[in-house]
């Protein structure tokens, strides 16, 4: 009882300091293959007292704060050459394309922003992969510093497939009750990307930011501002992304590749459910955590939906608002996670799509923001949003459980609340530095790159553009032009510097190449044949295997002493190994035309430094447009062909050589500096606030003209 007291008080505390707290903040700056299941019922109740005592904190010391950051505000000001400094990052919005529709009027407000300032391509890095792009932005280095080269990297002992930005790990300490186990501390949650983000610096010489969903920024690190973490933001299972799919045809499964499948039956005009959730770290048994649901006919195209205790109406072919459940995982411990539900058909068959069920924002349960009530904040500012770090379910697309137009539908839907997050955080900066990242350009572009590609494979899968939008590219640039334009009506001061930025570009993805077959093929990677269909580089005979390639960017050495069961000695054996796979690597050809695949093949000894560039993959394979890394090649499955076509929605891609897909930079300033990369823009928003780039930093400060 007198926790349950307790509970209830800490919420309405929290609800109650949330709006005030946010507003105290701003008022000093002058106006997301998962990481474990399991972990979030464990951090639920840390967050929550986390950003009780957090709000409680910044009260009672809130005039003491106030006036050391006033001190430090007019130190840092008066070395100042600007009052704001606006980023709107578009991720992959291409510079071809951004010319193309500029050239044709449809990009109306990037058209003004380019001729009142400057437009320019923007070096990414080797590779341009969005995590890497994105760290390197942070910390305004090359990888070999930050430590993060792809989406996945290999487990040294188990050579697994693990995240290269996140690791997730239970409480260590435990107390077991019966059945239940209860943890004495909170999860252990690392950020694995290395480096200082200069908006850290910003905060030590007074500068206050806010930080809107940039890529690799969870866990979320505490400095002098606000932040709303992105990429790598698990789900309520602790996957990237799991997707429920409910059908009452038969012969529809159990798993794909991003989702569950789960048969039901009909009985009369009622059908029971149940939500899957995590698993309970609260018990022995591990038990997945479930809620159970009613879905009851209404018509052809209704049915009436009871979770949790509440009842929705559900319409075929149309989203839900987000609804919260709430998962009992011990006596008076319940975590809540907020989801959406489509009907696909309600007659002969049942069909129903469930988003992931996502952290809700308004009772996180793990820290998603810095502070941890800032989430709290805009969920009562805007109402619930998605928290997942990859928000677009684009797997459910490839596997036609979504169609392009309820994928578009839910893009918009999470366009629109990032937009409102923006501006709401915009208006309340008079002084400082702030910058959102819209994926939706990003996403639309992997899915639809096949409607303005027409010979690609895709086109034989998918027949047709989507009905309510036969041009999604181009809308999705407009709309970002949009937002650009109301960008600039609040950034129309001589004293702000607003710039548009992409990490990377875009280009076709028509085939999968398959390393490790022709690692395998060329003699470097032993399969046991019996396993040959296995994932994760478990058919792998690694007492014959000197290379092998996991994620998107390339290819690893079995090195003795560094991985588990290495053959390669390190040193002059493994340097005469790159180069030897570099040259056969660097001729490959396309089977069907003798097209050349590879651009380049990079040592990553040779391309990065600093003290984390042998986490490298050994080698970066720099693909020609229309190839990337296979699907199977970045899960370790090895096939028994080197080229597949790509016939999934996700036509378009970027995993490919740096110099084919630059990404984009706009100024409302003239830039006078030659060849930006993406590691300078970090240095140029410091030397605006007069602070000097550190010496570890690679990136330097861009000439622009002030007046």
């Amino acid at each position: 009882m007198l926790y349950k007291l307790l509970l209830n008080s800490c919420r309405n505390l929290i609800t109650a300091f949330t709006v005030l707290f946010v507003i105290s903040i701003y008022s000093n700056a002058h106006a997301y293959i998962g990481p474990g299941a399991g972990f979030a019922v464990m951090g639920s109740f840390f967050a929550l007292f986390a950003a009780f005592l957090s709000a409680l904190a910044t009260l009672l010391f809130w005039p003491i704060r106030f006036v050391i950051r006033t001190i430090r505000q007019r130190r840092a000001f008066s070395r100042s050459r600007i009052k704001k400094f606006v980023i709107v990052g578009l991720d992959g919005l291409d510079p071809i394309l951004t010319k193309k529709f500029m050239d044709e009027g449809k990009l109306p407000n990037l058209l003004k922003l380019s001729e009142q300032g400057s437009f320019s391509s923007l070096a990414s890095t080797i590779p341009p992969i969005s995590p890497v792009a994105w760290s390197s932005f942070q910390t305004c280095s090359n990888p070999g510093k930050h430590n993060i080269f792809d989406f996945l990297t290999r487990d040294l002992k188990t050579y697994e497939p693990k995240l290269s930005s996140v690791d997730i790990r239970p409480s260590r300490k435990t107390i077991k009750m019966g059945k239940y186990i209860f943890p004495l501390g909170k999860p252990d949650i690392r950020l694995l990307r290395k480096g200082i983000p200069f908006w850290k610096i910003l905060g030590e010489h007074g500068i206050f930011s806010n930080v809107i969903r940039v890529p690799i920024t969870f866990p979320p690190e505490q400095f002098n501002g606000l932040q709303l973490s992105a990429m790598c933001v698990p789900d309520l299972r602790g996957s990237q992304g799991t997707y429920s799919f409910y059908s009452s045809l038969n012969g529809t499964g159990s798993e794909r590749t991003g989702g569950e499948i789960h048969p039901v039956k009909k009985n009369g005009d009622t059908i029971t459910g149940e939500l899957t959730g995590p698993e309970n770290p609260f018990r022995t048994d591990r038990k997945i955590l479930k809620v159970p649901f009613t879905i009851c006919l209404v018509d052809d195209v209704s049915v009436d939906l009871k979770i949790d205790g509440v009842s929705y109406r559900l319409k075929k072919k149309s989203y839900t608002e987000w609804i919260k459940v709430g998962f009992k995982a011990a006596p008076g411990i319940k975590v809540s996670g907020i989801c959406k539900f489509l009907l696909i058909n309600a007659v002969p068959e049942f069909e129903m799509y469930v988003s992931p069920i996502n952290i809700d924002p308004e009772k996180p349960a793990l820290k998603i923001s810095h502070p941890a009530v800032y989430s709290t904040y805009f969920s009562k500012r805007i109402g619930p949003f998605a928290t997942l770090g990859l928000a677009e379910d684009t797997w459910a697309l490839n596997e036609k459980v979504l169609t392009d137009d309820t994928f578009l539908d839910q893009s918009l839907q999470i366009e629109k609340e990032r937009e409102q997050m923006f501006f709401d955080a915009l208006d309340k900066i008079n002084h400082g530095f702030c910058i959102c990242v819209f994926d939706g350009t990003d996403r639309i572009q992997h899915t639809f790159w096949r409607h303005i590609d027409k010979g690609h494979p895709a086109n034989k899968r998918y027949k047709k553009a989507p009905d309510n939008d036969p041009n999604a590219i181009e809308s999705v640039y407009r709309r970002m032009d949009d937002v650009v334009g109301k960008a600039m009506d609040r950034c129309d001061d001589k004293n702000t510097i607003l710039m548009v930025i992409s990490d990377h570009g875009f280009s076709s993805f028509r085939y999968g190449v398959d390393l490790n077959r022709w690692l395998e093929e060329n003699g470097y990677l032993h399969v046991i044949e019996t396993r040959r269909s296995e994932k994760y580089l478990s058919a792998i005979d690694w007492s014959k295997t000197k290379a092998f390639a996991i994620g998107l960017a390339g290819i690893f050495i079995n090195i003795k002493g560094r991985e588990s069961q290495g053959i390669v000695s390190s040193g002059e054996e493994a340097a005469l190994l790159r180069k030897e796979i570099s040259q056969k690597l660097s001729a490959l050809r396309f089977s069907a035309d003798g097209e050349r695949v590879v651009e380049n093949v990079y040592n990553a000894l040779d391309v990065y430094t600093g003290p984390y560039k042998t986490e490298a993959p050994d080698l970066i394979v720099g693909y020609r447009p229309g190839y990337r890394a296979s699907w199977d090649t970045a899960i370790g499955k090895v096939t028994d062909r080197v080229f597949h076509e790509n016939t999934k929605a996700w036509s378009g891609d970027h995993c490919i050589d740096h110099s084919f897909v630059p990404g984009v930079l706009f100024c409302n300033r003239p830039v006078n500096s030659e060849n930006p990369r993406i590691i300078d823009i970090g240095p140029t928003v410091m030397d605006m606030f007069g602070i000097s780039t550190p010496k570890n930093m690679d990136g330097k400060p861009l000439k622009i003209q002030i007046h």
